[in-house]
């Protein structure tokens, strides 16, 4: 009998030895997307064509010439990332039909190693936001919304009346992805980091997302948002399999210039760690307003642990904190607007009907193409470009981004290796709460802790820490000085196995035996 919801190194042993074959591993996932429909993951499902790819795995497992230990395994990618001859919509109308005739990078290495590509993932518009709720395709929702966990808390305090209203977002931008994964849909998947979007869905939902050090992974294909913060991020169900991933995905791309130059060594994860020799900065800026209570008692109980486990641990200044996600919105606007000339209803994408004149069917077509959201952030942006608003918002924002560089370059070089953090300010929202707010607010609100590490280009990295005491996931993030993602991921994995974070019991949405996958005993897809 073997799961779904196995890691994917366990997914990947399995496959050499046989206990699977690949098409069984995909005909289930495939199966499974398809009943847990109601998460909405996934904006485009490739099933021909990933039965396709798992048919020739297959045929190289059996040669015993495997391409490496992603061959065979279903993975997703983020409906932001270039597929050569698959949809990528971004979640808008603009981009809807646009089939892009190459691979993002980052996709190509993981088709490189025989990985399948189950589909693409649902995403705010554009990437633009953080619950995974403003795109063209509807909301994602939790898949811990139809927990046993959460639905047991919530029936104990009274609290579910209409299921079809009780769920939880997932977060965002990279919903699709963290719920794809979380789901047990497919063993890792690709989600873009700007200013959490990969750590926020991650952390809500229960699983582990890492961004890495800006320049490690090739930014090429990846539909750009904020071209100075963008980084493809991972998704995946523990540490040791987004170190696997990283040493497939990271190194110089010729096709991208802010790639480093330096060839990348991949790494293995030791079983046996020993953090006593480290030391743990707490931000005490990072205590901010809306912080829940259960979030700080996670955040000092995980201090304690690697307290007693012989590290120091102490308390650390950032002192520009406060002025981090105002200098983020304004940096992220202004970039937004430069990126999003580009879609202008002439070589790509989304066309109005309107011909009386060239311009007026640019303006035309972008309001038809954009949502509310896009739209409002091309407008700041180009507000803040303005030649007599430069100095004052722009040239000022990346003065302030130096300085909160300089804050983490400060307290790295006082001997702290890494510091720990929350991910979120509490557990996942319900949605018909979290649309009372807009966009701008909420993500003012849900990137407070993440968008730091985007702006100074640091490695980072959430994980599963709990349960709250609604059911839901707690995470608690680690951010680690550029380009020593080992020793990050090192002690995160430290902290997972610590905090033994339960595994998502599925209940309401679909039979818990469809979890699992007996060798030799699957039916066909219709």
């Amino acid at each position: 009998m073997l799961g779904l919801n196995l890691t994917l190194r366990e997914a990947s042993a399995a496959l050499r030895e046989g206990k699977v074959s690949a098409t069984e591993l995909c005909q289930r996932c495939l199966a499974f997307i398809k009943e847990t429909s109601v998460v909405n993951a996934y904006i485009t499902v490739r099933e021909a064509g990933a039965l396709q790819q798992a048919e020739a795995a297959d045929k190289r497992h059996r040669r015993g010439q495997a391409l490496g230990p992603l061959d065979g395994i279903p993975v997703a990618v983020k409906d932001n990332f270039s597929t050569a001859g698959i949809e990528t919509t971004c979640a808008s109308k603009m981009l809807k039909g646009y089939i892009p005739p190459f691979n993002a990078t980052v996709v190509q290495k993981l088709l490189d190693q025989g990985a399948v590509l189950l589909g693409k993932t649902n995403l705010d518009e554009f990437a633009m936001g953080c619950g995974s709720t403003d795109g063209i395709f509807g909301p994602v929702r939790n898949p811990w919304s139809y927990s046993q966990q959460y639905r047991e808390k919530s029936a104990q305090r009274g609290h579910i009346s209409d299921e079809g209203s009780d769920w939880v977002i997932t977060g965002g931008s990279s919903g699709g992805s963290a719920a794809a994964v979380s789901a047990f849909t497919c063993f890792a998947a690709l989600g873009s980091d700007t200013g959490g979007s990969t750590r926020n869905p991650a952390a809500h939902c229960g699983i582990v997302g890492f961004k890495p050090t800006y320049g490690l992974l090739s930014r090429h294909g990846l539909i750009p948002l904020v071209n100075s913060m963008d980084v493809p991020g991972i998704l995946t169900r523990c540490v040791d399999d987004t170190a696997l991933i990283l040493g497939i995905l990271a190194g110089h791309d010729p096709k991208d210039s802010t790639t480093v130059q330096e060839p990348f060594q991949p790494f293995t994860l030791p079983s046996s760690i020993d953090v006593s020799k480290l030391c743990v900065g707490i931000p005490k800026e990072y205590h901010a307003p809306g912080l829940s209570r259960e979030t700080v008692a996670l955040w000092t109980k995980a201090a304690d642990l690697l307290e007693n486990a012989g590290a120091k641990v102490m308390e650390v200044s950032l002192p520009h904190t406060c002025h981090s996600i105002v200098c983020y919105h304004v940096l992220c606007a202004a970039e937004v607007a430069s990126n999003m000339a580009r879609f202008d209803g002439l070589q790509y994408g989304h066309r109005c009907d309107v011909d009386s004149s060239t311009e007026a069917m640019y303006a035309a077509t972008r309001r038809e193409g954009f949502n509310d959201v896009v739209r409002g952030r091309i407008l700041s942006g180009t507000f803040f470009l303005l030649k007599e608003n430069y100095e004052r918002y722009f040239l000022k924002a990346q003065k302030v981004r130096r300085l909160i560089a300089e804050d983490f370059v400060k307290v790295f070089c006082s001997g702290v290796d890494l510091l720990l953090t929350p991910t979120t300010l509490s557990d996942a929202t319900q949605f018909r709460e979290f649309i009372k707010e807009d966009n701008r607010t909420r993500s003012a609100q849900e990137d407070i802790f993440t968008q730091s590490a985007n702006m100074a280009g640091l490695p980072a990295v959430t994980l599963p820490a709990a349960l709250s005491a609604r059911g839901l996931p707690l995470g608690l993030q680690f951010i680690g000085r550029a380009f020593y993602e080992q020793q990050l991921l090192t002690v995160a994995k430290w902290l997972e196995k610590q905090v033994n974070f339960p595994v998502l019991q599925w209940q309401g949405v679909v039979d818990k035996e469809h979890l699992i996958l007996q060798h030799n005993k699957l039916t066909s897809l219709p």
